[in-house]
């Protein structure tokens, strides 16, 4: 508590009081001391912010929101990501094995692949949602658009001066961000390659702990690869559940790596092996995609209505032309033809 420093109160005589005017001097000299107080506190606030932010990119302690909840992810995909067994899997297994790690070697990196309409976006906004708790809304997911964020394919060098610009200093803010970036078959080649140093091996990058970061990148490139091997299946009476990562995953990285049009084309974060794994999303049948009606049905309040079930799944465009196997736009139309039908 400060003490008054006003003239009043015992008078000069009384015994304890001080003199007048040792009183204003040990009044005036109090006042000064408080002042450079705060002003070192001023002073050294930009600092001791600066020490903060590294402290808590590179500790376990800081957790910036991070608040990773596997169960609900788990159940998430399960139960609103249809049709999609190898992405219930691989995405529920790797994150778990991720965040049981405190030291990882390297962060966690998926690459989703797949038709539109098969749920890559869907389960990106997961991630955010399960890891921090409000999905695309915390200021620790960001997302990168490729016809947004980097619309101009000559201005790539600028690009990526921003990008790892704004990788590193989000970084700092918090080691357990989240960076996806989508439209990857969109997005200008040599401009992810950006991003190698914060994806390798390396213990510590411009000063920050990376290593505990998520990034997620979106493409349908590889959709053929994965439709056919998705048909192939089916003409030879297989069980879908047959199909595995391996049946897969090196000639989607194949794929993307020679697609000149890709924001992979012959990047060295393929060369280098510094994605995780490739995650393909299967092309969806009648069925999945009545579940998806279904769901969005329910949604709205509408649980019963199986004849807007039937209707939309008619409506659907299904391919190939020889055995219909497969919508050639997942559930991605599905909200649209409810309106239609409902």
């Amino acid at each position: 508590m400060f003490r008054s420093c006003g003239v009043g109160g015992a008078g000069a005589g009384e015994t304890g009081s001080l003199p007048h005017t040792d009183r204003s001097a040990s009044c005036t000299m109090g006042k000064m001391l408080a002042v450079l107080c705060i002003l070192v506190l001023l002073a050294y606030c930009p600092v001791l912010c600066v020490f903060q932010k590294l402290y808590c990119s590179i500790s376990d302690s800081c957790d910036c929101d991070f608040r990773p909840n596997i169960r609900d992810l788990e159940w998430d995909i399960y139960k609103n990501v249809f049709g999609q067994h190898l992405v219930q899997d691989i995405v529920s297994e790797e994150v778990v094995k991720f965040l049981q790690n405190k030291n990882p070697e390297r962060p966690l990196v998926l690459s989703f692949h797949g038709s539109s309409g098969t749920g890559k976006t869907l389960v990106s906004s997961m991630l955010g949602t399960h890891l921090f708790g409000s999905a695309m809304s915390s200021p620790y997911v960001h997302q990168f658009v490729a016809t947004l964020h980097f619309p101009v394919p000559h201005q790539v060098q600028q690009y990526r001066r921003e990008l790892k610009s704004w990788v590193q200093g989000n970084l700092t803010e918090c080691a357990h961000s989240i960076f996806i970036f989508d439209e990857m078959e969109k997005m200008p080649p040599g401009l992810v390659d950006v991003l190698e140093p914060f994806l390798g091996p390396s213990h510590i990058v411009f000063c920050t702990n990376y290593r505990k970061a998520v990034y997620v990148f979106i493409s349908t490139t590889g959709e053929e690869v994965i439709n056919t091997v998705a048909v192939e299946n089916r003409q030879s009476g297989r069980e879908r559940e047959a199909i595995t990562l391996g049946d897969l995953e090196d000639a989607i990285a194949l794929a993307v790596y020679n697609n000149n049009t890709s924001g992979f084309f012959q990047s060295s974060i393929i060369q280098q092996k510094l994605i995780t794994h490739f995650v393909p999303f299967l092309p969806l049948s009648r069925g999945h995609v009545e579940r998806c009606v279904r769901s969005q049905l329910c949604q709205r309040g509408h649980c019963q209505r199986s004849d807007v079930v039937e209707a939309v799944g008619r409506d659907v465009i299904f391919h190939p032309v020889q055995g219909q196997y497969f919508s050639t736009t997942g559930c991605k139309a599905v909200s649209a033809k409810i309106d239609l039908f409902l």
